[in-house]
């Protein structure tokens, strides 16, 4: 069960139909789409002529890891589903990651994922690849075209306990400096290795565009590819599936059909040889205690879900 109502009264909506504020969010989400490709450009042109370093490589990937750990770890098992209790501290420090990632703050991401499972591929979906009759159409809105829409979920419906927690509703309204945190990272680290100028722009090329770039195509992909192709071991009275390939840079969320059976569990890799590095950080956090409550289905309760 989700920690909100299982299906919203009938006087409330699903999503808000302000005109203003669906201007706003397409504009918004056109040009958190646009810069990174801009910058993958960029980076490109810098690989072609300067080739690539340890610097850029490990502000790549160090800025990649931080940022999808808190937009798996934080926005979607912490924040979206309660798959584990922890402090508030560890709880700001999800939550910026999360937003640092440029997929909107952590308020708009639970409402909409929270949304996604209410109505898993079935009318009332925000991004189903399962609801338009040309496969293609539907991947595309999936992946992407879901975000430039401008379509509003209701969070009063989907995140209200998020609303009303003051000190998460204050650091989700600092969504934008979040964002341009992350941004500034990697330029000053990138700046301060090199002592350069030069540095400092591949930093912010390489650990804040590019990054930015590649997180948004994994973090998509659970919500196209892993309602697309894969297996479904599990029955979920939906269409996702578990994804091998994606199981790493997603911190182990592509095991999906695992996570839609069962989607308050903290761990998702429910078979010893399915690699879950978000499972595994979240049984640190608790044996350090930092982390309680964390909620794992029993061996008879994966076996009974099964398919036959």
């Amino acid at each position: 069960m989700l920690p909100i109502a299982s299906s919203p009264l009938p006087s409330q909506k699903l999503t808000i139909a302000n005109d203003y504020l669906q201007n706003i969010y397409r504009r918004v989400a056109l040009v958190t789409v646009t810069i990174p490709c801009l910058g993958v450009v960029a980076a490109i042109e810098l690989l072609w002529n300067l080739g690539i370093g340890a610097v850029e490589i490990g502000l790549l990937l160090g800025m990649y890891a931080v940022t999808t750990f808190g937009v798996e770890v934080g926005f979607h098992r912490h924040f979206s589903h309660h798959a584990f209790q922890t402090t508030t501290s560890i709880k700001v420090i999800l939550a910026i990651l999360g937003a640092m990632a440029a997929q909107g703050g952590v308020v708009y991401w639970v409402a909409h994922h929270r949304r996604h499972h209410q109505y898993a591929d079935v009318p009332g979906d925000p991004h189903s690849p399962h609801l338009h009759e040309n496969s293609l159409r539907g991947l595309w809105h999936a992946h992407l075209g879901w975000t430039l829409n401008g379509e509003v979920t209701n969070s009063m419906v989907f995140a209200r306990d998020l609303l009303r927690d003051p000190v998460i509703a204050k650091v989700n309204q600092l969504q934008q400096v979040w964002v341009i945190l992350g941004l500034a990272i990697p330029t000053i680290i990138g700046g301060l290795l090199t002592m350069t100028w030069m540095g400092a722009f591949e930093g912010l090329i390489w650990g804040g565009l590019v990054r930015i770039f590649l997180a948004h195509q994994v973090i998509n992909s659970t919500n196209s590819i892993c309602h697309l192709y894969g297996s479904r071991p599990f029955d979920s009275s939906d269409r996702s599936a578990n994804n091998l390939w994606l199981a790493i840079p997603s911190w182990g969320q592509s095991w999906h059909n695992n996570h839609h059976a069962f989607p308050n569990s903290a761990v998702v890799g429910l078979d010893w040889w399915q690699i879950d590095l978000g499972g595994w950080v979240i049984r640190l956090l608790e044996k350090s205690g930092l982390a309680w409550n964390v909620k794992v289905p029993t061996a008879s309760l994966i076996e009974a879900k099964r398919s036959i």
